[in-house]
């Protein structure tokens, strides 16, 4: 073999050495990354102090899952519009945890960021609260406005401050929603309805103009419950003369003119708040508190930063037995659904994950759901006996609703328990299928063609329904409603009469439905949990607890690890605009169209919206 030119030898060692420095490149760029990672991830996991502050900062509502899958929130994080949305099993955690911790000498909970949340969600935190009070420290609510719901947590608190240009507003409860049936009717709409159940008021925007009488009465009863409870609830925490929040309600303009026109000052007139601090002031007080940092500011921690390693040192959170916690939040529907929606097969997955973990010995099912599609409420109502027949027993824990199909699915469950609060009941059926053939027909289109049967073409948004087409829907709808009541009365031990009685579209408080016999206890989720394990004969301490969520794939989990690894982003709360929220609107709208997909078209919702 001939000997390499000089000129070859040139070139070889050119490239030999030009490869050698893209090795070293590729190094230190691997090394630098791998730096990064590691400081990050360094930094999520700080060392946190001693005597301090925990502050506790919820952001949008408080819920019982986060909407999407945590892939798709990481993803979001990224972007300027984030979902707002608090866990309220983070909050109560937090408190728990904090009660017992030397390092936790105080809490801060400020609240001007917590949007709309049910009343059974905050009386969930609002016990927690209660229960930390009695480590003896201090816990102190700031915001500088308060909500109607915000201040019901700040009412729970030791200490509560205000800003003195904030405003604490307080409204009551309400139910309103628009109607749409003259629209319908100009659009030469045909808005075909099928229903059972005199009090379902799903249907009743694309029918009439108004509300009905029966909506009218039962929807009046439940908002004048929740308002008393409301009421109650703030009056006890912060020892008000009976009165007084209704009082500070009806006649906010003329205590405020006989305050000077200073709508902070009226809050503390009251006695709702104890008084009207700056930023600066709040600082101030909680240095006093809790010592100095190092930036000037208190002594203190974040929720966030706090929760990874509390949760890492409960040695209570798994153990050879267990009970397992499962959540049912959202709209029901068919076929796999992301979190915060309830999915037929996603969520009866989660509840086949419980059956075939043998360290499960029962599990609580949280439902959060103003129901939807009647055959994926059935099919999930078919994993929970399933659980039954293997000896696994099932306690249905309801938070803020839990109604129609969400009751569907707590029916069958060995033991219910509802907050006081709870929003249940709406038990019935109905269905919707509109048709606009006379508004094709006003533009100038016409469907026509041939069949074999009479039902070939029925179902054709394009075309108008027959006789026998509306008379085969509402066969269905009432079957549906019997089976529905049906299956109520044989898991409540209750004749079909008296269920239906109470049924007929109904809503109830769960103070009203216990009261009923639909559901058997009033307790939060930590009650149904002691409950289960009652139920499964296993001892006080002698199990453990853990939810069963959905996973990710382990690229997915990757890349959510490595997006968190800089530490929580508390994202800006921009308000939507006017705009934003007339979308928003328009699609809750148009949700029974374009969003449920029960295979047969029948669903078991409750619009049961207060606010």
């Amino acid at each position: 073999m001939s000997q390499r030119g000089p000129i070859v030898r040139l070139f070889s060692a050119i490239w030999t050495g030009g490869d050698g420095i893209r090795k070293i490149l590729h190094l230190l760029v691997l090394l630098f990354i791998f730096g990064i990672l590691l400081a990050a991830l360094s930094d999520s996991t700080p060392i946190l102090p001693n005597e301090a502050a925990l502050r506790i900062q919820p952001v949008g509502s408080l819920v019982e899952e986060l909407e999407g899958d945590a892939y798709d929130r990481a993803m979001e994080e990224l972007t300027e519009n984030p979902r707002f949305q608090t866990l309220v099993q983070d909050v109560v955690d937090a408190l728990k945890y904090a009660k017992d911790d030397p390092r936790v000498s105080a809490v801060h909970l400020e609240l001007s960021g917590l949007g709309a949340t049910g009343l059974s969600k905050l009386r969930q935190v609002a016990d927690a609260m209660e229960s930390f009070k009695e480590s003896g420290k201090p816990l102190i609510a700031t915001a500088d406005f308060y909500s109607q719901q915000a201040y019901y947590l700040a009412a729970h608190a030791d200490q509560v401050y205000m800003h003195p240009e904030g405003l604490l507003f307080v409204q009551g409860f309400g139910s309103y929603r628009q109607y749409f049936a003259d629209a319908i009717d100009k659009l030469k709409l045909d808005w075909n309805i099928f229903r059972v159940g005199t009090h379902k008021s799903f249907v009743e925007p694309y029918t009439r103009m108004d509300m009905s009488p029966e909506d009218r009465e039962s929807t009046g009863r439940l908002i004048d419950e929740l308002w008393e409870i409301y009421r109650n609830d703030v009056s006890a925490a912060r020892d008000l003369v009976d009165g007084t929040v209704q009082n500070y309600a009806d006649n906010f303009v003329a205590l405020t003119q006989e305050v000077g026109g200073d709508p902070a000052a009226v809050s503390v007139s009251q006695g709702l708040v104890d008084d009207l601090l700056t930023h600066a002031e709040v600082r101030e007080l909680m240095i006093a508190e809790v010592g100095e940092d190092k930036d000037g500011s208190y002594r203190g921690f974040g929720m966030y930063e706090y929760l990874p390693q509390a949760r890492l040192l409960d040695v209570d959170k798994v153990k050879e037995q267990n009970v397992a916690v499962v959540i049912a939040s959202g709209d029901i529907m068919f076929g796999v659904q992301p979190p915060g929606t309830i999915g037929a097969e996603s969520t009866s997955e989660l509840l086949r994950r419980a059956l075939n973990n043998d360290s499960v010995k029962a599990v609580v099912i949280r439902i959060d759901s103003p129901g939807g599609s009647a055959f994926a409420s059935d099919v999930i109502a078919n994993e929970i006996e399933a659980l039954q027949v293997a000896g696994k027993p099932v306690v249905a824990s309801m938070s803020s609703v839990a109604a129609s199909g969400g009751y569907w699915i707590a029916a069958g469950a060995d033991k219910i328990f509802a907050s006081p609060s709870t929003i249940t009941g709406s038990i019935g059926i109905f269905g919707m299928f509109p048709t606009y053939q006379r508004t094709a027909e006003y533009l100038g289109v016409s469907t026509d063609g041939v069949g074999t049967t009479q039902w070939s073409g029925q179902f054709r948004p394009d075309r108008e329904m027959s006789e026998a087409a509306k008379e085969l829907f509402q066969v269905v709808i009432e079957d549906g409603y019997a089976d529905f009541i049906k299956r109520v009365a044989d898991y409540r031990g209750m004749d079909v009469e008296a269920v239906d009685a109470i049924a007929q579209g109904k809503v109830w408080t769960g103070k009203s439905a216990l009261e009923n016999g639909l559901v058997d206890e009033l307790g939060n989720l930590d009650a149904a949990v002691r409950a289960a394990a009652e139920l499964a004969n296993m001892e006080e301490g002698s199990y453990g607890r853990f939810r069963i969520e959905s996973s990710l794939s382990p690229t997915e989990q990757f890349i959510v690890d490595l997006l968190s690894a800089t530490g929580p982003v508390l994202p800006s709360m921009r308000r939507n605009s006017a705009l934003e929220t007339v979308a928003g609107e328009v699609e809750e709208l148009l949700k029974p169209l374009t969003r449920f997909n029960d295979p047969k078209g029948v669903y078991a919702h409750c619009l049961c919206t207060i606010e």
